[in-house]
């Protein structure tokens, strides 16, 4: 199977390495910085499975079709890498990895909605530098057809993906990506700070508005008729758990997850873009529930000031202090 990946970042840099790594013929596709360094230097790999210097084919468009297109770039930038390799890619299958819920109904606009397959990326890596990429944990990929049922196509790649991380099938994909944005959600906390997870997640107080943000969109999800679906490494039963519980408990029981996620510190998907100088994806996921809330008449105030904090940051270039944080949302959760 020919393979290209589009989009050099932390997922999709990651995966092209793995993949090349293990023989599989795949191109990747990035932007000029990446293209620059991963021809000069290789692509670097580090983290929990050892470091690595991968060299692979690296360009800034497709040059010939591929059977399978691994689509990792942020929502945002979906659209414009369709239009620009569109005509090599009509006919392929396409695998979009990005958060959010959105994904598939971009994709759908420029290839047939049967080729397309929705994945879960629940394995963890950071891009602050073109070409240098942190595997900073290791966890499953799931995936599965939105638009229909799965098929023949769908067991084929999570066989061949599965080689390079553990590959789960699901009909329930949708319920499963929605319970996604949860986990991502309080990814807008660290980008805020311009801090790590484990650095904005060892204080307690900064840990009671993630819960705050979790109990805002379940009310918001419940009454949108939306059904949650547990990931294999996140199941759904631990958040409704979490959100029950008085909040300094919750939150510090938060804490010790969110600290030990890794050895390295994990720079969230919304800070990495921040520090690369590229839009977030703060709108397809904080601002998925305030979507959400205003197609059912509804307010979600918390995520809208924090949606409103990181476009923030994306404008001035300057982070907020714990203090402001916390004042800027003083009075918009309990």
């Amino acid at each position: 199977m020919i393979i290209s990946v589009i989009g050099a970042g932390a997922i999709g840099g990651l995966v092209a390495g793995y993949l090349k790594l293990k023989g599989s013929d795949v191109a990747l596709i990035g932007h000029a910085d990446a293209v620059r360094a991963i021809k000069q230097e290789g692509l670097k790999i580090t983290g929990v499975r050892g470091d690595f210097t991968v060299h692979l084919d690296i360009s800034q468009g497709l040059t010939q079709k591929a059977d399978l297109v691994i689509l990792a770039t942020k929502t945002q930038d979906i659209e414009q890498a369709l239009k620009d390799n569109l005509k090599f890619i009509r006919d392929s299958i396409i695998l979009t990895t990005q958060n959010g819920i959105q994904a598939d109904n971009l994709v759908a606009r420029f290839v047939p909605k049967e080729n397309i397959i929705s994945s879960i990326v629940m394995f963890g890596s950071t891009c602050l530098e073109p070409g240098k990429i942190v595997h900073n944990f290791d966890r499953s990929w799931i995936m599965g057809k939105v638009f229909a049922k799965n098929d023949d196509s769908v067991v084929r790649v999570a066989g061949i993906l599965n080689g390079i991380f553990p590959t789960i099938v699901s009909e329930e994909i949708m319920g499963m990506k929605y319970l996604k944005v949860f986990v991502n959600s309080n990814n807008c906390i660290p980008a805020i700070l311009g801090v790590s997870m484990q650095e904005a997640f060892s204080d307690a107080d900064i840990c009671a508005i993630s819960i705050a943000i979790w109990k805002e969109g379940l009310s918001v999800v419940d009454k949108s008729a939306i059904t949650l679906v547990s990931l294999p490494d996140f199941p759904l039963e631990r958040m409704m758990k979490l959100a029950s519980l008085p909040t300094p408990e919750a939150a510090r029981i938060f804490s010790g997850i969110m600290t030990g996620l890794s050895k390295e510190p994990v720079y969230g998907s919304i800070l990495q873009s921040i520090k690369r100088g590229r839009a977030s994806e703060i709108d397809y996921l904080n601002g998925e529930f305030v979507n959400l809330a205003r197609r059912q008449n509804l307010s979600a105030p918390l995520n809208e000031k924090l949606v409103e904090m990181v476009h923030k940051v994306e404008q001035t270039g300057r982070f907020f202090s714990k203090e402001e944080l916390l004042g800027t949302t003083k009075g918009l959760w309990n």
